[in-house]
Formats: structure tokens, C-alpha cells, sequence
């Protein structure tokens, strides 16, 4: 028995801080194992009582006879630390601290959580806690509920991991209303030990195990969690993962030095680490279960091998007995990433042979109100054997002459015969309960609302696109990782923050990007010298730290195109900065080749402690400012996810050739982003970056920096988070 299975699956348990007192935490969490009909051997340790429930108490863990398994602690902080040394010396293999008032509290009690800590390592054992609700395995091999939720779940097949105790008691009610059951459900608290990490890794080996539930507030590991994650999400034994995570509203990104500082934030890190792990977040707590219903469904293939039904891809059928919910679930389908499907000659012909001339043969089907099983059996094979659907959403709302009963069967004939997923959505409560009750027995989901099946739905397609998604051969890339450390060197020798703009692009110039001729003026006579050397027409770019967005100071113009225009330029330039700020301290004038055409993206960086590099991808210039729309990634970031990046903003569109614009050199954008990822790995010095815009040109012409800001800090004070 390992420490995991100590806890789980415990031959023998020692609840240590028992008490006799009803409403006492250790008397409700005694008596909830008593009560719930614990498989094992169960000893309550109080030093002040004969017994517990008429259980013989005893006076230390030491006193117990027989060997103990998993040692449950609800003592205050100091004591507890007493009763942890005296569960090693015991040879307990897992420990479980209930109690509160450790590292949540201050610096004496992470003090005391630490000791333990480092006493259980030490000694091998594995600790939940503190500050948890505890523990519950409801199998009929174990039936513990090591926990003070006096509710015992049904036995399942989902997992339930929560950093919140408080919340664990509302979902254990909410499954109870739903009828769920759970596998092992678990409340981790302060996880000073065992975290969602550890048991991820756990219950992916779990054979009662299929599909795991999270509620988490905040990770501890960054690039590690996503590599394990996505073993365990698409690896040997796929198990998928679903997380509500708390914060989703908070404003998260900060007031920064650039746009990918001022945009990401805590959010911007967390989405990208689910998208990066396969990992599926819901928006609350029913939508995780509807999505967990969902990922439960299986189908058993010819020769008896049970697999999870997942879309092959977002063509949805739909089938209603009712215009408006089929209108609904219509809408909710383009919301979800699913798009209807169409459907062929064939299916349109078999559709109009079953059903009423009043029926709409065309998708969403619409098999009328007074549809028998028969009717909704007919139109259900046609749709789910043609080619052009990868499943089906079916909806019933009850009718005086529904048969909600007779319709359930024939989903489950149906869906028994088809590797196509199917998802019901019966409206209502007492009239249709006798399908809904048949459905979930059989282990069809089914959903109240259509927008709740049509997300279900969603949320299967986006993980069987993670399962699919392409392996792509990795760049092969070259840089100039020396050079750049000596330039980051010079400028972090000097005492400087801030990479200016000529520096920034001899920086980037090591990683493969197509820099502009740039040097700096700091006459107007110099300027006019520069640009007729770099040859017209020119860009004038005022530079100053004070001055973050050279554009709301007036600080840029474009397309000069002779030296009179340049002599004009610098003197307006510099009377602009100093209308926008007297406190600005001029270094300059930045005069620069003027690039050719190309449409205006930005690359982003900002550097999260924990979590490391977040890059950004998104539409530049003023754009990204106004429409926000960019994807983030946390780095290393792989072509493949690169590639994603580039393609999952709105405005990939205009970069794939939008009504008669030529296609843009994605090829040269994917190449590029992977090399920023490098830069950002390689040269933990650099904490935040911008690169805005870059321009790309048309397909086979490459991208041109045509702006950068870099911003430097020492490694060991990483960027503060959002």
C-alpha cells in the first residue's frame, strides 16, 4: 500500500482528537465513518474518554494494537504536530489534518505546517491538509466518509478534487439532487503535501476512475503541471479533465510597461495552461456536472471494448418535437464552437418518407409535437447515419399525448447501435421523469435545457480535437543565444531597465527577426545625415522611458520622404514629447526605414512567477488595444500550439486572404513565435516584451519588426503576476 492508497483505501483508520460532544468536528467526522459503514477497522483516540459512540477509546495512537493505515488529525496546530511524530513513529502511511490554523492563518502557523511537512517527507508518508474537509471513498469495497459532510455520495465513476472545503458540502447536495455518484472525492485544503498534481497523477491510475472533477483556486506548479496534465488528458490511459476555477471575473492583468502586461493576467495564465493540458473549464458548478454526464457516456464496439463516445467533429443534428427549444439549442450550437450540420440527398429523402408533411426535414428536424417513440425513432437513424453529422442533440418537451418513457427507450436503442454521441435534453420535471429516470440508469445523459446539452456537446468536440490535434515536425531553428546574453548583459550592467529601441532590435536580431535599418539622431542635422544614408522614405519615432506609446505623445511620423521633410519632422516630434510630458527626458529621435506593407499584428511576453513566460499573439497596432483579440500561451510553446495561437483569433481571417487581400505569411508568423518563445526561455532577464506591430507581409515575403519594447529585471525578482 502506497500513501495514496493509505488514504483512500485504508485498512484501518485512527480518528485522533475524537470527540463525545455532537457538533464537534471530531465527533462528526468519527461518526461519519461509524455511520457510513466503513469496511475497515475504526479507533477513536481521545485521551479523555472511555469511548466514542460506544466505540473503547484510547489514550494515543501508540496504545492501538494493530497496525493503522491513514491517521485522521483534528487538533490545533502544536498538537497536531505532536500527533503527526507520533503517526510515523506509529507507521502510519497517510495522514489527513482536518483542522484549521495553520499557513492561511500567518507566519507561526506556516511554521508548524512547514515542521510537518517536512517531518511527513522525511518519512515518507503522505499528508492532506491542513484546513480540509477530508476524505470520501463511497465504493462498496471502502464506504468511507472521512469527512464532517454528513452526506455519503452514491459510488460512481467521477473524481472530485476541491481546494474548497465549504464548497465540497454543496456539491456532495448537488450531486444527491442529481443523482451522481463519485469515485473518490477529496477536499485538499492548504495541499502543504499532496496537491491536485499528485492526485491527478493518482486517479488517471484509479480503475474506478474515469473522469476527474476539479474546483481550483490557484496552481503552485507551472510548466510541470501542463507536461504530467497532458499525459494523463491524452496519453496511455486518457482520462478527461474537467476544472471550475474560482476568480474567473477578478481584473487580473495590471497597469504595465506594455500591452501584454496591461492584458494578461492571472486568467490569461490559467486558460492557457488548461488549453496547453487538455484540460475542459466550465463556468460553474452545473456546468461541470452536465459536462461530466457528458464524458461518462461510453459505447461498446463489436468485439465488447467499452470507449467514451467523443464527435468527430462539431456537425451537430438536431431533433425537437418543439420549434423554440429546437431554435434555442440552434443558437447555442454556433455559442458552444458546433455548427449545424447539412444534411444529404439521402437523409432528406428518408425524413420526408417518416414524418408528417407539417414536419421540418431540414436541421434542427422538427418531428412535431404529437411525435411518437416511432417518429423520433425514424428521424433519429436517418440523421445519425448520415456522413455529414458527427452527432446528435435530441429534445423532448412533454405533449398531453408524450410518451417521455417509450422516447427514452428508443434514444437508448439508438444510441446503443451508433458510435455517434447523442445527448437528450427532456423539459421539465414530473412529466417527463420516467425517461429522464431511465436514461440516467442506463447511463444516457440527459439535460434539462437545450443550451445545457448544446455546452455538453461543446465541451466533448473540444476535447476530441485535443485528441486529434496534429503532431507537427518540430522548426528547425538557430540562434544567436550568446550575442543576445551579451547585449542583455550590457544593458543590465548599466543599470538599465529598459531595452531601447536600437538595442531591443539587435536583440531580436539573433533570434530571426527582419529587423528595419534604425539608428538614433539626436539632431535634427543628424537625422537628416541618417535617413538619406538608409535612403528614403523614413519613419522619425521619438524616444524616451517616460514615454510608453510613442503615439498618444505625437511622437511618430511615417512616409518622409525627403530631408526637409526629416528636418520638420525631428523638431515636431520633440515639441510633441514635451507638450505631452515636461517631465519627459528626451534621448532622441529613432530614425528609421519605412517598411513595406503588411497587415499589423503583435507578439507579447509577460513573465509570471510560478508559472514563467506567458507569450502573447493577437492583432497589433491600435488594434489591440481596441479589440483585445489575442491568445495566450504559456512557453515553451511547441509549433503545434503556435500554430493555434495564430489561428484561434478573430482576426485570422484578415491574415488568410479576406476578400481579395492576399494570404499573409503565416509560415514566417509560426516560425517567429516559436523563436520568441526561445528568446523568452533562454534569457530569464527579460520580463516583459512587446513587439508591436509586426508587420506581415504577403505569403513567401517574411514579417518586419517594425516596433519593439523590452523590459529587463533581475531573475530572481521575476515580473510581478497579475
Amino acid at each position: 500500500m502506497n500513501g495514496l492508497d493509505a488514504i483512500f483505501s485504508p485498512q484501518a483508520i485512527a480518528v485522533v482528537g475524537a470527540s463525545t460532544t455532537p457538533g464537534k468536528v471530531g465527533h462528526d467526522i468519527f461518526s461519519n465513518i461509524l455511520k457510513g459503514g466503513y469496511t475497515g477497522t475504526l479507533y477513536p483516540v481521545n485521551p479523555h474518554a472511555r469511548s466514542v459512540l460506544s466505540v473503547r477509546a484510547y489514550a494515543a495512537l501508540d496504545e492501538i494494537p494493530d497496525e493503522v493505515d491513514l491517521a485522521i488529525i483534528i487538533l490545533p496546530p502544536r498538537a497536531a504536530l505532536e500527533s503527526v511524530k507520533q503517526s510515523i513513529a506509529k507507521g502510519v502511511e497517510g495522514i489527513v489534518i482536518v483542522s484549521a490554523g495553520f499557513r492561511e492563518t500567518g507566519e507561526q502557523g506556516a511554521e508548524i505546517e512547514n515542521r510537518i511537512v517536512s517531518l511527513c517527507r522525511e518519512a515518507g508518508v503522505r499528508m492532506v491538509g491542513p484546513n480540509c474537509l477530508g476524505v470520501i471513498n463511497p465504493l462498496e469495497s471502502v464506504r468511507m466518509n472521512a469527512s464532517f459532510s454528513t452526506r455519503m455520495p452514491a459510488a460512481g465513476k467521477i473524481s472530485f478534487i476541491s481546494q474548497s472545503g465549504a464548497l465540497c458540502t454543496a456539491v456532495l447536495d448537488f450531486a444527491a439532487d442529481r443523482d451522481f455518484g463519485f469515485s473518490k472525492f477529496i477536499s485538499i485544503g492548504n495541499k502543504a503535501d499532496v496537491d491536485e498534481l499528485d492526485l491527478l497523477q493518482y486517479l488517471h491510475e484509479d480503475i474506478d476512475t474515469e473522469v476527474i472533477m476539479i474546483y481550483l483556486e490557484e496552481l503552485r506548479r507551472g510548466r510541470e503541471f501542463i507536461e504530467a496534465v497532458k499525459e494523463i488528458t491524452s496519453g496511455r490511459r486518457r482520462t478527461p479533465v474537467l476544472v471550475i476555477k474560482s476568480g474567473r471575473t477578478s481584473a487580473g492583468a495590471r497597469a504595465a510597461a506594455s500591452h501584454t502586461g496591461a492584458l494578461a493576467g492571472s486568467e490569461a495564465v490559467y486558460d492557457s495552461i488548461f488549453e496547453q493540458s487538455g484540460i475542459i473549464r466550465a463556468e460553474s458548478i452545473h456546468e461541470l456536472f452536465d459536462f461530466a454526464s457528458a464524458f461518462t457516456y461510453k459505447s461498446s464496439t463489436a468485439l465488447g471494448k467499452v470507449s467514451r463516445k467523443l464527435p468527430a467533429g462539431n456537425r451537430v443534428a438536431i431533433v425537437t418535437n418543439a420549434g423554440g427549444p429546437g431554435i434555442v439549442a440552434t443558437d447555442m450550437t454556433i455559442t458552444a464552437g458546433l455548427e449545424l450540420a447539412g444534411f444529404q440527398d439521402e437523409t432528406i429523402e428518408s425524413l420526408r418518407e417518416h414524418l408528417p408533411s407539417t414536419a421540418n426535414i431540414h436541421n434542427p428536424v422538427d418531428v412535431i409535437g404529437d411525435a411518437t417513440q416511432e417518429r423520433y425513432e425514424n428521424a433519429l437513424n436517418a440523421v445519425l447515419k448520415d456522413e455529414g453529422v458527427d452527432g446528435a442533440l435530441v429534445i423532448l418537451t412533454p405533449q398531453s399525448m408524450t410518451d417521455a418513457l417509450g422516447i427514452a427507450k428508443a434514444i437508448a436503442r439508438i444510441a446503443r447501435g451508433s458510435r455517434k454521441p447523442m445527448l437528450s435534453c427532456f423539459m421539465g420535471i414530473v412529466d417527463v421523469s420516467e425517461g429522464v429516470q431511465f436514461l440516467q440508469e442506463h447511463g444516457y445523459p440527459v439535460f434539462r435545457f437545450p443550451e445545457d446539452a448544446a455546452k455538453a456537446f461543446g465541451a466533448l468536440y473540444r476535447y476530441s480535437k485535443w485528441l486529434n490535434r496534429h503532431e507537427l515536425k518540430p522548426f528547425k531553428l538557430q540562434h544567436d543565444r550568446a550575442q543576445a546574453a551579451k547585449i542583455i548583459d550590457k544593458h543590465m550592467n548599466a543599470g538599465k531597465r529598459y531595452v531601447g529601441e536600437v538595442g531591443g532590435l539587435d536583440l531580436l536580431k539573433c533570434y530571426g527577426f527582419n529587423v528595419l535599418p534604425t539608428e538614433l539622431a539626436r539632431t535634427a542635422e543628424e537625422a537628416v545625415e541618417i535617413a538619406a544614408n538608409i535612403g528614403f522614405p523614413v519613419v522619425l519615432k521619438i524616444v524616451s522611458e517616460q514615454i510608453v506609446h510613442k503615439s498618444d505623445a505625437g511622437g511618430v511620423l511615417l512616409n518622409l520622404r525627403d530631408q526637409a521633410a526629416v528636418q520638420r519632422g525631428f523638431l515636431k516630434i520633440v515639441e510633441n514629447a514635451g507638450d505631452y510630458s515636461s517631465e519627459a527626458v528626451i534621448d532622441g529621435v529613432l530614425v528609421q526605414k519605412m517598411a513595406p506593407q503588411g497587415e499589423e499584428v503583435i507578439f507579447g511576453m509577460n513573465r509570471y512567477p510560478i508559472f514563467g513566460p506567458l507569450l502573447m499573439f493577437g492583432m497589433g497596432g491600435i488594434f489591440v488595444e481596441v479589440f483585445q483579440d489575442v491568445k495566450f500561451s504559456l512557453a515553451p510553446v511547441t509549433r503545434e500550439e503556435a500554430v493555434r495561437m495564430i489561428h484561434d483569433i478573430k482576426g485570422f481571417r484578415l491574415l488568410n486572404g479576406f476578400r481579395g487581400r492576399p494570404r499573409a505569411d503565416i509560415d514566417a508568423l509560426e516560425k517567429l513565435l516559436v523563436s520568441m518563445s526561445h528568446l523568452a526561455v533562454n534569457h530569464p532577464e527579460i520580463c516583459e516584451m512587446d513587439l508591436n506591430p509586426l508587420l506581415v507581409h504577403p505569403e513567401g515575403e517574411g514579417v518586419t519588426v517594425a516596433d519593439c519594447r523590452i523590459i529587463l529585471q533581475q531573475p530572481a525578482a521575476a515580473c510581478r503576476p497579475g
